[in-house]
């Protein structure tokens, strides 16, 4: 009897053993599945809340959304996989665009009307081709478009959207959408009809720029800068400073182009490779691999003597500033000859001691951008004052000469009534 109660007690266990494993089971399934419902609850409401607002035309949802003053914050768009090589944003998500608040997103089927099926050709850059176009309310527009065989391509894509979505004055071009459609990335600019400031100085068909128009390009840029290093928040490095990433618009005023390698200051300084364009590469950047602002100097220093001489960095332009910078005036020398006799020399000197400064070969001894826009302002001032200086003498010569007619005039009256008495 002993042991059949012995039994009873241990199957009762066991029972109630297996019937306690089975309980938590269902309960843990519950709770799985209504968290997994709940997950799926927010992910389709997510996505809802991302879907463009016009299939076939600007996008006006937000992507990422940030305040003016203060630094990014992301929000990610997933789009559905596709097979194109473009597809390859990073290791976890092969669809992110990181854009900017209220930035239009545009098909690729606008695109494809507004430039003609992509004839309209403007340029090539190491981005991918550039084309004009013209936007359905009628504005005109220049459009970039990733090759597909552009290696930094969509590193560069997405730092442009992220920082131009953010940085808005006047000596910046304005980006106005962009596109992620069909695997294609392209971005959509302000147009600016002068086209580069290298094309205006190392192309015979463009009119030649007259000292005026190239102190103020020179001003105009060095503001685009100022505003890129102490008025954006945070600071920015622009990393490509060239004379073919400053565009002219119809009235031949300079605006600062082309962020793809551009950093805010707050990087963390990663080694990415030695990034910009030789001939305008700052030499201790070369060697320490360090980008700072005054490498930004360095590269505008050079524009400076591109605008004083017409030559290119890639032809021995330092060759030429090193050997003018022996005397006092030597920068007339090498001054463009369309330059000679149209402008006054200590303005160009006064000029090119400013971008001598700026390539200094210790960073710290080189101007701020600050300093730099002030003594292009004064060269510019000091212009003016000599102009308007030069309008009042000859007005008062003309003065002169009126008073004296009228001298004359009352003479020959006196004359005259003397004679008919």
């Amino acid at each position: 009897m002993a042991h059949k109660a012995d039994l009873v007690i241990i199957g009762v266990c066991v029972g109630l053993a297996v019937g306690i494993f089975l309980a938590s089971l269902a309960f843990f399934g519950v709770r799985w599945y209504k968290r997994r419902a709940h997950l799926r609850k927010c992910v389709n409401d997510n996505s809802a809340s991302t879907l463009p607002i016009r299939q076939n035309g600007v996008d006006t949802s937000s992507i990422l959304s940030e305040s003016f003053s203060n630094s990014v914050t992301v929000k990610v768009l997933t789009y559905p996989a596709k097979t194109s090589p473009l597809s390859k944003w990073n290791r976890h998500n092969k669809e992110q665009l990181v854009s900017a608040s209220g930035l239009p997103r545009y098909s690729y089927k606008d695109l494809q009307k507004a430039t003609k099926n992509f004839t309209t050709i403007l340029g090539q850059g190491s981005f991918g081709p550039v084309y004009k176009a013209t936007m359905p309310a009628g504005e005109v527009v220049a459009v970039k478009a990733l090759a597909s065989d552009s290696k930094q391509g969509e590193t560069e894509f997405q730092t442009e959207v992220s920082l131009l979505g953010r940085l808005h004055h006047r000596n910046l071009v304005n980006l106005v959408g962009y596109c992620v459609d069909k695997g294609q990335r392209m971005l959509i600019y302000e147009y600016m009809s002068n086209g580069s400031l290298a094309s205006f100085l190392y192309s015979e068909e463009k009119h030649a720029l007259n000292w005026q128009e190239r102190l103020q390009i020179a001003l105009d840029i060095s503001h685009g800068i100022e505003y890129l290093h102490d008025g954006a928040v945070p600071p920015v490095i622009h990393r490509d400073l060239k004379s073919a990433n400053i565009l002219l618009d119809h009235f031949v005023r300079a605006k600062v182009a082309d962020f793809g390698l551009s950093k805010e200051e707050v990087f963390d300084g990663r080694n990415s490779g030695l990034k910009g364009t030789y001939g305008y590469i700052d030499p201790v950047y070369i060697s320490t691999n360090k980008f700072t602002m005054k490498s930004d100097i360095y590269s505008f220093g050079i524009i400076l003597f591109e605008l004083i001489t017409a030559i290119h960095p890639q032809q021995n332009l330092i060759d030429y500033v090193n050997l003018a910078a022996m005397s006092s005036d030597g920068i007339d020398e090498i001054l463009d000859k369309e330059l000679v006799g149209e402008c006054d020399p200590e303005d160009v000197r006064s000029l090119a001691r400013t971008a001598h400064r700026c390539l200094h070969k210790t960073p710290r001894k080189r101007p701020s951008i600050g300093e730099v826009s002030q003594a292009i302002a004064k060269v510019k001032q000091r212009r003016l004052v000599r102009e308007d200086s030069t309008m009042s003498f000859a007005g008062e010569e003309f003065s002169g000469v009126v008073g004296c007619i009228e001298l004359q005039q009352n003479q020959l009256k006196k004359m005259t009534s003397i004679a008919e008495s």
